[in-house]
């Protein structure tokens, strides 16, 4: 009932606003406001729209996700004009759409973009994918209709969908629970299931899994083919050069993993002691943003995309945790961990030789039945995550995973 009710309240809003298309920008052809959804699925939030909403160019979609989230802020970095919130986990847009070839949609049911929108510049960032938002795609396309679910377990009221994201041309699956509406499955978010770090309360179970993760990118597990590579870093204020050990992964994201001992080293420090105060100072930053871009370079990327690859500092954790992460995203701090970097980091955990898998590794035979093959425990700033990867027996890897909780937050339109 409630349901029914939201939807044709939604539609009396969108008939009422959606015909007044003018706006400054120019783009006559655009609904101002927009149809959209707000959705928190993991640790982010973001906007969810129609593919079908928006011009068929994606080049011209730059004024509109720019009104939206209220960038390019530089002065203030809060975004207050716009839905976004400073940070770079509330700064996020995703298009959903059926598929765009009948080839692909025997495979999928639904393929989204994924849109990283520039706090202070308000560029564009279509370069990866976002793991958390990722968890809400079957929910928003089983709402708006745009694809019914597969492989319903109508015994435990589960249900799949398969999406197909453009920007690393990956599959990802998400599975839910489901009550049946008018003889429609309808996504069920508020059962006290699981709670997860950095989210008060318990929700709905919902299983992410990204099938065959590896070379999102870059087409391969290993961009370089080390285990490890050695980087130069030539100081921003004299010609000093000094060197850092890295890991270089592509798996849902591409990452550039580092150890704290060895930044610790760099920085001048005797001993492995940063913080999250080192980690959010200024030096720090600066040091890993070179490192980011050394390791982009390395790995065949643009170094000047702010929001590829991603990096990580790896430490070793206390308690029952396997390691520790504090992951930068968009050259900040996370409070918690972008979940294609913590997928990333559970796949590199079980690739012997990587950094995360020697110090997952040395935690492990520390602690009585513990298994190489368990789940992953990633201590990071908001609590602990739990990810696993399965292996083929050539090494290649056939899927990472990791549970997240969603909420439907709003629906109806948004001005930009």
């Amino acid at each position: 009932m409630h349901l029914r009710m939201l939807r044709s309240i939604s539609s009396q809003v969108s008939h009422v606003l959606a015909p007044h298309t003018s706006n400054s920008r120019g783009i006559s052809s655009v609904a101002n406001p927009l149809p959209a959804t707000f959705l928190r699925g993991g640790t982010s939030k973001g906007i969810f729209i129609r593919r079908s909403d928006l011009p068929e160019d994606p080049a011209e979609w730059t004024p509109i996700f720019q009104g939206i989230m209220g960038s390019p802020d530089p002065q203030y970095r809060r975004q207050l004009n716009g839905m976004g919130g400073g940070v770079s986990s509330l700064s996020k847009i995703c298009v959903v759409g059926p598929p765009s070839s009948p080839a692909r949609a025997s495979e999928v049911d639904v393929e989204y973009t994924f849109v990283q929108v520039g706090i202070e510049d308000g560029v564009l960032d279509l370069s990866g994918n976002c793991g958390n938002l990722s968890s809400m795609i079957g929910v928003f396309a089983l709402d708006e209709g745009l694809c019914a679910a597969r492989n319903v377990d109508e015994q435990n009221q589960l249900a799949t969908v398969r999406s197909f994201n453009t920007n690393t041309h990956k599959v990802i699956d998400t599975t839910f629970p489901v009550s049946v509406l008018g003889g429609k499955h309808i996504p069920v978010l508020d059962i006290p299931q699981v709670e997860m770090a950095g989210v008060p309360g318990k929700a709905s179970r919902i299983v992410l899994q990204f099938v065959n993760p590896g070379g999102a990118r870059t087409g391969k597990l290993l961009p370089t083919g080390n285990l490890t590579d050695t980087l130069g870093l030539i100081s921003d204020t004299d010609s000093a050069q000094s060197t850092i050990p890295v890991s270089l992964v592509d798996a849902t994201n591409p990452t550039v993993f580092v150890s704290s001992r060895d930044l610790a080293q760099v920085l001048g420090f005797k001993e492995d002691l940063l913080t999250v105060k080192h980690y959010s100072s200024p030096e720090v930053e600066a040091l890993l943003e070179r490192i980011r871009q050394a390791g982009a370079e390395r790995m065949g990327l643009d170094p000047s995309a702010k929001a590829q690859p991603k990096i990580a500092v790896l430490s070793e954790s206390a308690g029952d945790a396997d390691i520790l992460i504090h992951a930068f995203s968009m050259g900040v701090l996370h409070k918690a961990v972008p979940m294609t970097v913590g997928l990333c980091l559970g796949v590199a955990a079980g690739v012997q030789g990587t950094l995360a898998n020697r110090i997952v590794s040395k935690a492990r035979s520390s602690r009585p039945g513990a298994s190489q093959g368990d789940m992953v425990k990633i201590r990071h700033p908001g609590g602990v995550v739990e990810v696993g990867a399965q292996f083929g027996e050539d090494g290649t890897v056939l899927n990472a995973q990791v549970l997240r909780t969603g909420r439907r937050l709003m629906k109806g339109v948004v001005w930009w």
